[in-house]
């Protein structure tokens, strides 16, 4: 989508560079944001390996692990915007 200013302007040369495709994705392990996967995937082994509750953690891992890819299939910043919607006061509403 371009803008007015860059459809009626033509680029300045040097002032353009490419910009890697990995540079603007989000990082996913399996389809889910990394750091919700790690997590999602440490309370499972907590819960299976450490109170041996071996399919309990099979179902939480697969079930948490199912809700994070479905979520970052709908939006990739889906848990970034959760976390900011927390950290930030309720008061603040407009």
């Amino acid at each position: 989508m371009e803008t007015a200013f860059a459809s009626s302007h033509p680029p300045i040369p040097g002032f353009s560079i490419p910009v890697h495709r990995a540079l603007t994705e989000p990082i996913l392990l399996g389809g889910a944001p990394r750091a919700i996967a790690i997590l999602n995937g440490t309370l499972a082994a907590a819960l299976g390996l450490g109170l041996r509750l071996w399919i309990a953690g099979l179902l939480l891992w697969a079930l948490g692990h199912a809700a994070a890819v479905w979520a970052a299939k709908r939006d990739p910043l889906f848990f970034e915007v959760v976390r900011r919607h927390l950290r930030i006061p309720g008061h603040l509403t407009a």
